[in-house]
């Protein structure tokens, strides 16, 4: 509670005190007492009653998102040339009051679902395009007074400029902004300028009446059925481009995988075949450098394949036959000596 509502609230209680006062004497008087004696009571009550409404009549909290525009009998213009500022202020009682306007931000909202917008019902702007197309716009326009124009604002519009300035300016700017776009612009690549456009004639009109614009918000654009109808196809159309598109980078993915698939398997068959000849070369090389080893093995000693022969021979062989030209492989005893040795008797 700020003083000036308590310095009101003392008002109103001592004119209460006045009353009671009154009442309370009447009725001694009127039981056989004295007048006088009680006059000082009241008079002293009316005193204080005259008084404290005399200050709150003149004591103006003015709150911190408001200002105070004075409206004085004393100045030839019937007002104060500035607005009261925030705090506790005093003005002259009876020939001054005070009229207060929010400077904080204020939105007003134009939209055509009925609970959205100032205004029940389908408040849309309709608005015709450079091409003759009907469309509906939804828009918001945030914006505040300006505080040191408020007592501009109150000569000119008082509490009318949401309804007098802001709705009427909005709705002739942004019809002859969608003028100047065709209905294809708006609804692709230009919605945006058209957007930025309202905003800029809409601040420059706002400014010269005494009011900020903070923001315009274009909420939505509504089109026609029947052109509604044409962007769907055509929205249909260009996504089934785009999934066909799509299939044939598929493919073509495909397609290249299964190259370097088969690149793979190419390369890694031409490198298993080099190895495979390069093992059968060393293979054939090492074989031929063996054999080159026997071959000289046997030069120099040529018994060395008869005794090679003998001892690949089973343990259990006790007769062998030899043709009649082979040479022994060793001297053989005589036929005695080889009974005695086989066993035979």
């Amino acid at each position: 509670m700020n003083v000036a509502n308590l310095v009101s609230i003392l008002a109103s209680l001592s004119w209460l005190l006045v009353i009671g006062s009154v009442l309370f004497a009447g009725a001694s008087v009127a039981r056989g007492g004295r007048a006088r004696s009680f006059a000082s009571l009241v008079v002293g009550s009316l005193a204080l009653a005259l008084v404290l409404s005399t200050v709150s009549q003149g004591l103006i909290f003015v709150q911190p998102e408001t200002r105070g525009v004075v409206i004085s009998a004393l100045q030839q213009t019937g007002l104060r040339s500035q607005a009261l500022q925030p705090g506790l202020r005093f003005v002259v009682p009876f020939f001054e009051s005070v009229k207060t306007y929010p400077i904080a931000k204020q939105t007003y909202t134009m939209s055509g679902a009925s609970a959205e917008g100032q205004i029940a019902g389908d408040d849309s702007i309709v608005a015709r395009t450079a091409d003759g197309q009907e469309v509906r716009i939804d828009a918001s326009v945030i914006f505040s007074i300006d505080p040191s124009e408020v007592v501009d604002v109150h000569v000119d519009w008082q509490n009318r400029y949401t309804d007098s300035l802001i709705r009427p300016k909005v709705r002739g700017i942004a019809r002859d902004s969608a003028a100047r776009y065709n209905v294809q612009e708006i609804y692709s690549v230009r919605r945006d300028d058209l957007s930025q456009e309202i905003e800029l004639e809409l601040s420059s009109v706002l400014d010269e009446n005494g009011l900020i614009l903070d923001d315009f918000v274009l909420r939505n654009i509504t089109f026609t059925p029947e052109y509604a109808s044409v962007i769907e196809q055509k929205q249909i159309a260009e996504q089934e481009v785009e999934r066909q598109a799509f299939v044939v980078r598929q493919r073509e993915q495909e397609a290249e995988q299964l190259r370097e698939q088969s690149k793979g398997q190419a390369d890694a068959a031409v490198i298993a075949a080099e190895g495979k000849a390069k093992s059968i070369m060393i293979e054939a090389e090492a074989q031929a450098t063996a054999l080159e080893a026997i071959g000289n093995a046997l030069t120099t000693n040529p018994d060395l394949l008869q005794y090679t022969y003998v001892q690949e021979l089973a343990e259990d062989v006790n007769v062998m036959l030899l043709p009649a030209n082979s040479p022994y492989l060793f001297n053989l005893p005589d036929l005695e000596g080889a009974d005695s040795i086989t066993g035979r008797e």
